[in-house]
């Protein structure tokens, strides 16, 4: 019981809690919105997380609760077991600590060169001179910018090269959780594909809680283990992926739709063809219509040959 009351307590001290948060905008006035309802939420360390919803829904809202931006109306968030609203609670640390990388992110750049542009937020920690020129380095090669690029503009980069830069700048702080809002809005599929890449890498390499926010169920299909989805300043649905696109029709309602093979297989199974109803990825739908089709053919190879 002890061991196990133990490990309780390192994973609340160890995680974001969202306890009845609400948020009201325009609090007190004719057009005051309500934004987020009663909103109860617990982030284990190291977790890979997607919260999804339309435009309006109350995810970007909810995002910019975790690392202090915006004050709930009521209600409480605790980070590493304190309450974020405790009168002597440093906001700035917890800003370090929960990283945010904000939809269309290279906006956000501004210094001459991408270097200088990382090493704003470690120089505003305090730091000497060298750990900020160290943690810049350290986090450029982390998303993989190529050196000939530390010393160019950051205007001349791609857009992909321009989300790494962002992404960068907040490495460089050391976060412990790392939130990103829409990071592969307006990207190419190559682009959307490599961004993904990187943050699921440093989620595996780093062991960083990453909290993915998206309107697209293709993106968090592939990556999250959890998804939790908004619906007008509510959380509807709180599961794995499986879990949450069983639900498809309700998503459907709110606007969302699920990936679509979720759609191909559910069409599927409707012709008689028994594919599991919780596959969520191409790779797996193709994994088990092959299997499948080796059934029937009673060979249990790939080719005509015969041979695998």
């Amino acid at each position: 019981m002890a061991a196990n009351e133990s490990t309780r307590e390192r994973i609340e001290k160890m995680s974001i809690i969202l306890d009845h948060v609400n948020y009201v905008y325009g609090a007190d006035t004719p057009l005051a919105v309500h934004a987020l309802n009663d909103v109860c939420l617990k982030i284990p360390d190291g977790q890979f997380i997607g919260i999804i919803g339309h435009t309006g829904s109350g995810k970007s809202t909810l995002m910019q609760h975790m690392n202090g931006l915006i004050r709930a109306t009521d209600g409480h968030i605790y980070f590493n077991g304190e309450d974020i609203y405790d009168k002597d609670y440093d906001m700035k640390k917890l800003r370090s600590k929960v990283g945010l990388v904000f939809q269309y992110p290279e906006h956000q750049l501004f210094e001459i060169d991408v270097f200088s542009d990382v090493c704003f937020g470690p120089k505003n920690l305090g730091l000497d001179k060298k750990e900020v020129e160290l943690r810049a380095y350290d986090a450029l090669k982390k998303v993989g910018l190529p050196d000939e690029l530390f010393y160019q503009s950051p205007f001349e980069l791609s857009g992909g090269q321009k989300r790494r830069v962002a992404i960068a700048g907040v490495l460089a702080m050391k976060p412990e959780v790392l939130i990103l809002d829409e990071p592969t809005a307006g990207l190419d599929p190559k682009g959307r594909d490599d961004i993904l890449g990187l943050v699921a890498r440093l989620h595996a390499e780093q062991g960083m809680t990453v909290i993915l926010v998206s309107h697209s169920m293709e993106d968090v299909a592939r990556y999250v283990s959890r998804l939790v989805v908004m619906n007008h300043g509510e959380k509807v649905f709180d599961g794995t992926p499986r879990e949450v696109f069983r639900h498809y029709k309700e998503l459907e309602a709110m606007g969302l739709a699920a990936p679509q093979i979720t759609y191909v297989v559910h069409a599927l199974r409707e012709r008689g063809i028994p594919v599991d109803e919780d596959i969520t990825t191409v790779e797996e739908a193709r994994d088990a219509i092959l299997a499948l089709w080796k059934k029937a053919k009673g060979t249990g190879c790939c080719g005509e040959d015969k041979t695998c």
